[in-house]
């Protein structure tokens, strides 16, 4: 399926999404991209149906060409306190902050999204494998997290995170079970399964 260039046909479109909604440690990552009208990859596609090799060679590419992109985390101890849907929806709102010119139109992977200044948008369920400017802020949330969970496995290697990214994988519990949490963690998510109790 080809990409879409534009969802509103306003110039100065951007699109945005996140990486690690899921994750039981670590932030989650969103970017904001504005990619100009005569863009064109026929490798760029949802984050999740590319491989890691194929994310990083298009991570410059992308970076080169934008218009304007941003990259911003919310980190665990904000998503504890403000739930994951409001930490997503604010790193959204805080890669737009950081593009120069301003979007006219924002499009949003998912179906939530709250209003960002008066600029009009619209939410797209898939719209990272429907639109270039959303797959190309997937592409850049997912490997600027990936980058970040890198980071801090050297502090805590035993969690493995820079092969799990902080994904509830049966290995990442297992160590979560055997050395307890990290600062790093999300108290409020469910870090074992109900048969293991873990006191915070």
């Amino acid at each position: 399926m080809t990409l879409l260039a534009n969802f509103s046909k306003l110039n100065l479109e951007c699109g945005t999404d996140e990486a690690g909604r899921g994750c039981l440690a670590g932030p989650v990552t969103a970017s904001a991209v504005i990619l100009p009208d005569n863009f064109s990859n026929n490798l760029l596609n949802d984050s999740k149906l590319l491989s890691e090799k194929k994310r990083e060679h298009l991570k410059p590419i992308i970076e080169d060409e934008a218009i304007s992109f941003a990259v911003s985390h919310v980190f665990q101890d904000d998503i504890d306190s403000i739930n994951i849907l409001n930490a997503s929806i604010l790193a959204m709102h805080k890669s737009i902050d950081k593009l120069k010119p301003q979007p006219n139109f924002i499009i949003v992977d998912g179906n939530r999204f709250k209003p960002y200044l008066t600029i009009p948008h619209q939410t797209i369920i898939k719209g990272d494998s429907k639109f270039l400017s959303i797959a190309a802020a997937s592409v850049l949330a997912k490997t600027y997290r990936d980058l970040y969970m890198a980071e801090i496995h050297k502090e805590y290697p035993m969690y493995n995170w820079i092969k799990n990214k902080g994904y509830p994988t049966k290995e990442h519990r297992e160590a979560i079970k055997k050395y307890g949490v990290t600062k790093y963690h999300r108290k409020s998510f469910r870090l074992l399964p109900e048969q293991f109790k873990l006191e915070l």
